[in-house]
Protein backbone atom coordinates (compact mmCIF):
# COMPACT_ATOMS: atom_id res chain seq x y z
CA UNK A 1 0.00 0.00 0.00
CA UNK A 2 1.29 3.60 -0.93
CA UNK A 3 1.47 5.73 2.21
CA UNK A 4 -1.03 8.18 0.64
CA UNK A 5 -3.47 5.26 0.29
CA UNK A 6 -2.12 4.49 4.20
CA UNK A 7 -2.60 7.92 5.17
CA UNK A 8 -6.41 7.65 3.92
CA UNK A 9 -7.03 4.73 5.33
CA UNK A 10 -5.55 5.25 8.72
CA UNK A 11 -5.88 9.35 9.39
CA UNK A 12 -9.29 10.15 7.02
CA UNK A 13 -11.08 7.09 6.51
CA UNK A 14 -12.00 6.61 10.74
CA UNK A 15 -13.73 10.19 10.58
CA UNK A 16 -15.32 9.55 7.45
CA UNK A 17 -13.45 11.27 5.24
CA UNK A 18 -11.84 11.14 2.22
CA UNK A 19 -8.50 12.17 0.63
CA UNK A 20 -8.78 14.19 -2.29
CA UNK A 21 -4.95 15.02 -2.43
CA UNK A 22 -1.22 14.62 -0.54
CA UNK A 23 1.88 15.93 -1.00
CA UNK A 24 5.23 14.81 0.63
CA UNK A 25 7.32 17.93 1.80
CA UNK A 26 10.18 19.27 3.03
CA UNK A 27 10.64 22.63 4.86
CA UNK A 28 12.68 24.93 3.43
CA UNK A 29 15.76 26.34 4.86
CA UNK A 30 18.58 28.57 3.20
CA UNK A 31 20.69 25.79 2.87
CA UNK A 32 18.97 23.48 0.35
CA UNK A 33 18.76 19.95 1.35
CA UNK A 34 18.71 17.41 -0.88
CA UNK A 35 15.15 15.64 -0.95
CA UNK A 36 15.26 12.19 0.77
CA UNK A 37 12.32 9.96 -0.26
CA UNK A 38 12.82 7.92 3.33
CA UNK A 39 13.60 10.05 6.34
CA UNK A 40 17.13 9.83 7.76
CA UNK A 41 18.44 8.98 11.23
CA UNK A 42 16.17 10.53 13.65
CA UNK A 43 14.48 12.09 10.87
CA UNK A 44 10.30 12.37 9.48
CA UNK A 45 8.00 12.58 6.98
CA UNK A 46 5.73 15.13 6.53
CA UNK A 47 2.66 15.18 3.97
CA UNK A 48 0.23 18.15 3.15
CA UNK A 49 -3.10 16.38 2.68
CA UNK A 50 -6.24 17.66 1.31
CA UNK A 51 -9.36 16.06 2.42
CA UNK A 52 -13.36 16.23 2.34
CA UNK A 53 -15.87 14.76 4.59
CA UNK A 54 -18.40 12.73 3.34
CA UNK A 55 -21.44 13.65 4.47
CA UNK A 56 -23.13 17.21 3.16
CA UNK A 57 -22.18 19.99 3.82
CA UNK A 58 -18.66 18.88 2.88
CA UNK A 59 -15.83 20.38 4.91
CA UNK A 60 -12.73 20.71 3.65
CA UNK A 61 -9.30 20.80 5.66
CA UNK A 62 -5.28 20.89 5.16
CA UNK A 63 -3.88 18.60 7.14
CA UNK A 64 0.01 18.59 8.55
CA UNK A 65 0.50 14.42 8.74
CA UNK A 66 3.70 13.05 10.05
CA UNK A 67 5.16 9.75 10.23
CA UNK A 68 8.23 9.35 12.45
CA UNK A 69 11.07 6.47 12.08
CA UNK A 70 10.36 2.98 12.87
CA UNK A 71 6.37 3.73 12.73
CA UNK A 72 3.76 2.86 10.42
CA UNK A 73 1.48 4.94 12.15
CA UNK A 74 0.89 8.41 11.46
CA UNK A 75 0.05 11.46 13.29
CA UNK A 76 -1.78 14.54 12.82
CA UNK A 77 0.26 17.66 13.61
CA UNK A 78 -2.00 20.52 12.33
CA UNK A 79 -5.44 21.47 11.02
CA UNK A 80 -6.90 23.57 8.77
CA UNK A 81 -10.16 24.99 7.10
CA UNK A 82 -10.26 25.95 3.65
CA UNK A 83 -11.66 29.25 4.57
CA UNK A 84 -8.52 29.88 6.65
CA UNK A 85 -5.81 29.51 3.36
CA UNK A 86 -5.18 32.92 2.51
CA UNK A 87 -2.59 32.01 -0.09
CA UNK A 88 -0.88 29.49 -1.94
CA UNK A 89 2.47 30.58 -3.65
CA UNK A 90 3.82 28.29 -6.23
CA UNK A 91 7.21 30.23 -6.46
CA UNK A 92 7.78 30.51 -9.63
CA UNK A 93 5.11 31.18 -12.76
CA UNK A 94 7.47 30.57 -15.51
CA UNK A 95 8.94 26.58 -14.91
CA UNK A 96 8.07 23.81 -13.08
CA UNK A 97 9.69 23.68 -9.80
CA UNK A 98 9.17 21.77 -6.19
CA UNK A 99 8.60 24.88 -3.94
CA UNK A 100 5.52 26.25 -2.76
CA UNK A 101 4.01 28.14 -0.06
CA UNK A 102 0.92 28.43 1.82
CA UNK A 103 -0.20 30.88 4.28
CA UNK A 104 -3.23 30.45 6.94
CA UNK A 105 -4.58 32.80 9.20
CA UNK A 106 -2.17 32.06 12.12
CA UNK A 107 0.34 30.32 9.67
CA UNK A 108 2.83 30.29 6.85
CA UNK A 109 5.01 27.27 6.06
CA UNK A 110 7.80 27.40 3.41
CA UNK A 111 7.46 23.98 1.44
CA UNK A 112 9.74 22.09 -1.05
CA UNK A 113 7.92 18.80 -2.47
CA UNK A 114 9.63 15.70 -3.64
CA UNK A 115 8.93 16.71 -7.44
CA UNK A 116 7.44 19.43 -9.62
CA UNK A 117 5.08 16.72 -10.62
CA UNK A 118 4.05 16.05 -7.32
CA UNK A 119 3.67 19.66 -6.43
CA UNK A 120 1.93 20.59 -9.42
CA UNK A 121 -1.00 17.70 -9.06
CA UNK A 122 -1.56 18.98 -5.51
CA UNK A 123 -1.99 22.25 -6.34
CA UNK A 124 -3.77 21.84 -9.41
CA UNK A 125 -6.60 19.58 -6.95
CA UNK A 126 -6.44 22.25 -4.26
CA UNK A 127 -7.41 24.91 -6.78
CA UNK A 128 -9.92 23.36 -7.84
CA UNK A 129 -10.93 22.38 -4.90
CA UNK A 130 -11.29 25.57 -3.93
CA UNK A 131 -13.41 26.95 -6.50
CA UNK A 132 -16.02 24.77 -5.44
CA UNK A 133 -16.13 24.62 -1.75
CA UNK A 134 -14.44 27.95 -0.42
CA UNK A 135 -17.72 29.74 1.26
CA UNK A 136 -15.86 33.10 1.99
CA UNK A 137 -13.28 34.54 -0.12
CA UNK A 138 -11.24 32.12 -1.82
CA UNK A 139 -7.62 32.09 -1.79
CA UNK A 140 -5.21 33.84 -3.81
CA UNK A 141 -2.84 31.58 -5.58
CA UNK A 142 0.37 33.72 -6.86
CA UNK A 143 3.36 32.57 -8.92
CA UNK A 144 1.71 29.53 -10.31
CA UNK A 145 2.22 28.27 -13.88
CA UNK A 146 -1.06 29.12 -15.90
CA UNK A 147 -1.51 25.07 -15.95
CA UNK A 148 -2.15 24.57 -12.49
CA UNK A 149 -4.96 26.97 -12.48
CA UNK A 150 -7.01 25.96 -15.72
CA UNK A 151 -10.70 26.15 -15.88
CA UNK A 152 -10.53 22.15 -16.28
CA UNK A 153 -8.02 20.83 -13.43
CA UNK A 154 -6.57 16.96 -13.69
CA UNK A 155 -9.89 16.18 -11.70
CA UNK A 156 -11.97 16.98 -14.97
CA UNK A 157 -10.04 15.87 -17.30
CA UNK A 158 -11.26 12.73 -18.11
CA UNK A 159 -14.75 14.51 -17.94
CA UNK A 160 -13.71 16.38 -21.17
CA UNK A 161 -12.53 13.83 -22.69
CA UNK A 162 -15.72 11.84 -22.23
CA UNK A 163 -17.62 15.10 -23.40
CA UNK A 164 -15.59 15.58 -26.68
CA UNK A 165 -16.19 12.04 -27.62
CA UNK A 166 -19.85 12.68 -27.21
CA UNK A 167 -19.80 15.93 -29.30
CA UNK A 168 -17.59 13.71 -31.54
CA UNK A 169 -20.14 11.14 -32.11
CA UNK A 170 -23.04 13.76 -32.15
CA UNK A 171 -21.40 15.64 -34.92
CA UNK A 172 -21.46 11.99 -36.88
CA UNK A 173 -24.95 11.72 -35.99
CA UNK A 174 -25.59 15.24 -37.41
CA UNK A 175 -23.72 14.64 -40.31
CA UNK A 176 -24.71 11.21 -40.97
CA UNK A 177 -28.63 12.49 -40.69
CA UNK A 178 -27.35 15.02 -43.05
CA UNK A 179 -25.95 12.74 -45.48
CA UNK A 180 -29.37 10.60 -44.82
CA UNK A 181 -31.73 13.58 -45.85
CA UNK A 182 -29.44 14.31 -49.04
CA UNK A 183 -30.49 10.74 -50.06
CA UNK A 184 -33.47 10.76 -49.54
CA UNK A 185 -33.99 14.32 -51.49
CA UNK A 186 -32.09 12.60 -53.95
CA UNK A 187 -34.39 9.55 -54.00
CA UNK A 188 -37.43 11.76 -54.30
CA UNK A 189 -36.07 13.32 -57.28
CA UNK A 190 -35.30 9.64 -58.55
CA UNK A 191 -39.29 8.88 -58.15
CA UNK A 192 -40.45 12.47 -59.75
CA UNK A 193 -38.31 11.59 -62.72
CA UNK A 194 -39.42 7.89 -63.03
CA UNK A 195 -43.17 9.17 -62.47
CA UNK A 196 -42.47 11.75 -65.18
CA UNK A 197 -40.86 9.12 -67.51
CA UNK A 198 -44.17 7.09 -66.81
CA UNK A 199 -46.28 9.69 -67.82
CA UNK A 200 -44.23 10.33 -70.63
CA UNK A 201 -44.05 7.37 -71.49
CA UNK A 202 -47.93 6.66 -71.36
CA UNK A 203 -48.60 9.93 -73.41
CA UNK A 204 -46.30 8.76 -75.92
CA UNK A 205 -47.77 5.23 -76.38
CA UNK A 206 -51.02 6.74 -76.33
CA UNK A 207 -50.31 9.10 -79.01
CA UNK A 208 -48.90 6.30 -80.89
CA UNK A 209 -51.85 3.87 -80.72
CA UNK A 210 -54.35 6.65 -81.84
CA UNK A 211 -52.20 7.40 -85.33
Amino acid sequence: MSAKAAINKAVFTPHDEKMLAAVQVKRRTKKKIPFLATGGQGDYMTFICLSVTNKKPSHVSITKVKQFPGSSSFAKRSMWTIDQLRQVNGCDPNKDCPEFDLAFDNAFDQWVAGSAGEKCTFIQILHHTCQRYSSQSKPEFVNCQSKLLGGNSILHSAADSVTSAVQKASQALNERGERLSRAEEKTGEMKNSAEQFSVTAHKVRHTHTHT
